[in-house]
């Protein structure tokens, strides 16, 4: 794969940035920062958890994402009987050959909506885990890789408890993201409703899943000073010590921030990381993968919070980025 000159990367993304949440704001109005963060993972080669009460448009929002970005999408709907196979595909009978073979399940894709991921039991969340941190699947002692790019866009409601599965540690650390989708503003939800009184728009695709794939590949041509990457080590290592905290931040969190922390400087035309890269990525990386301590969290303290105890703790040395 040919990579992008370094020069042009930055201005690439930046004109990608603009022409996908113009397209997007055709049929989904107020969700700007969640597209952006949508498009800092993809580049980043990870995967997001969204978070939100039904009806706050994120099953829209990912079927218009990868219609704007040129990607091959599926959607799966997670239940509780849904199987292993349902997701990645299985062998079946040929009866007119005798032989079996193999039916792709839609994992199979560039991008996967799992709808409700929460629903589904252990075991076929266990399937999708393989595919998200390998890109691959086995059928049948047999391993095939998927698709590239591949993503999942995960969906659950943090309100509804019953019949719903928690996901493991293991799972949500393999999320790069997690965005909570809350309610729109007052004019945004107006504006929605004026763009449902108009006919429906057929979004056409900006990019391609070629151009998405080259700019991945230029993502670690975007330069973190040395004093850089040890900002983010000392961030980890604060949440390891945080006195409202039981789990810490793990050495894969500090690669997803600083992977994180490259697109976002790239969504903003730079080729070279700051600290406010660092800083405004913590709360999406960050959030999932910190457990707090039961007695803060009767006490009323939010993950936030924390968050950004951890940002004032941790100082900020000035460097030259070039």
């Amino acid at each position: 794969m040919n990579t992008l000159p370094s020069n042009e990367i930055p201005d690439r993304v930046r004109e990608l940035r603009t022409r996908t949440q113009d397209a997007i704001a055709q049929v989904v109005v107020g969700l700007n920062h969640v597209t952006d963060q949508m498009l800092m993972a993809l580049l980043a080669g990870g995967h997001v958890l969204l978070e939100g009460v039904p009806g706050t448009a994120k099953t829209t929002l990912c079927r218009a994402f990868s219609s704007v970005l040129g990607l091959d999408f599926e959607r799966i709907q997670f239940t509780p009987d849904l199987l292993p196979s349902d997701v990645t595909g299985t062998q079946i009978l040929d009866r007119n050959s005798g032989s079996f073979t193999l039916r792709k399940g839609p994992v199979f894709c560039q991008l996967l909506l799992a709808d409700e991921l929460n629903r589904a039991p252990a075991r076929t969340q266990s399937a999708l885990l393989e595919a998200m941190q390998e890109r691959q699947v086995t059928i049948e002692n047999e391993t095939l890789p998927l698709p590239v790019p591949f993503m999942v866009l995960a969906t659950q409601n943090p309100i509804e408890q019953e019949g719903v599965y928690r996901l493991p540690e293991a799972q949500l650390d393999r999320f790069l993201f997690r965005i909570m989708v809350g309610y729109p503003e007052r004019q945004s939800e107006v504006n929605m409703l004026q763009l449902h009184s108009r006919p429906e728009v057929r979004l056409e695709a900006v990019t391609s899943a070629a151009e998405v794939n080259q700019i991945r590949a230029s993502l670690d041509n975007v330069h973190a000073s040395r004093e850089l990457q040890e900002y983010i080590v000392d961030l980890a290592r604060q949440s390891r010590e945080h006195n409202d905290l039981t789990l810490g931040a793990s050495p894969r969190a500090c690669i997803s921030l600083l992977k994180a922390a490259r697109a976002n400087a790239l969504l903003h035309g730079r080729d070279f990381l700051t600290h406010a890269d660092v800083q405004d990525i913590c709360l999406p990386v960050l959030s999932h993968r910190l457990i707090m301590q039961p007695e803060a969290e009767l006490d009323g303290l939010r993950i936030e919070t924390v968050i950004q105890q951890l940002i004032r703790a941790v100082p900020v040395v000035q460097d030259n980025p070039q």
